[in-house]
């Protein structure tokens, strides 16, 4: 009996490891698929919203992969190619503040600050929102509720900008690293979300 046990342990554990390395290599799969998806300029928000969808799929063990992917993605940019824009319009209106900020515009530090926090808040509502995404939910309904859980919940959004400086490290150190931690980022976003719920 004593063997027996000695003998179960092993193979639990490495079920458990399995399990858990392959949520992580999941993970990195789905930041590659987000990346390729984000090509079309305007098409990020809906990448995000089909790489969210996969991974709830993923750790709730049903099945699904590329091909469900590319189906929540085609259903999620029909109207989140809107959100990318807007998106842009963002980052342009803080693009703009800081070169006030350089020029040396009066006031110029304090609103290219308040900018560049607009523009990480903005980022992580996208995030958080694409984390619940499903056919058929509005964009704009998503994203208001997700500005809310953004300001309501600053821990779970620390812990999504701490996925988003670890992607910005790994352009920083070497571009193509930044493209499978988006998955993980993703991932995060998925969690705090489920964590908020739960509550």
């Amino acid at each position: 009996m004593a063997q027996a046990r000695v003998k179960a342990r092993p193979a639990g554990g490495e079920s458990v490891f399995a399990e858990r390395f392959g949520v992580f290599a999941e993970c990195l799969l789905t930041g590659v698929w987000i990346a390729v998806a984000s090509l079309g300029v305007v098409t990020h928000p809906a990448a995000f919203a089909a790489g969210a969808r996969h991974m709830r799929r993923r750790i709730a063990h049903e099945g699904g992969g590329l091909r469900e992917f590319v189906a929540d993605f085609r259903v999620a940019v029909r109207r989140g190619w809107v959100v990318g824009l807007a998106g842009w319009a963002v980052v342009a209106a803080v693009w703009i503040d800081v070169q006030a900020v350089r020029a040396g515009i009066p006031g110029g530090p304090l609103v290219g600050a308040i900018g560049v926090c607009a523009l990480i808040g903005a980022v992580v509502a996208l995030l958080r929102a694409a984390a619940l995404w499903t056919p058929g939910a509005g964009w704009w309904v998503l994203l208001a509720g997700a500005g809310r859980r953004t300001v309501l919940d600053p821990a779970g959004s620390f812990v999504i900008i701490g996925g988003l400086a670890v992607v910005a490290a790994s352009a920083w150190f070497a571009a193509p690293l930044a493209v499978p931690v988006l998955g993980a980022v993703v991932a995060a976003a998925v969690a705090v979300e489920e964590r908020y719920r739960h509550r």
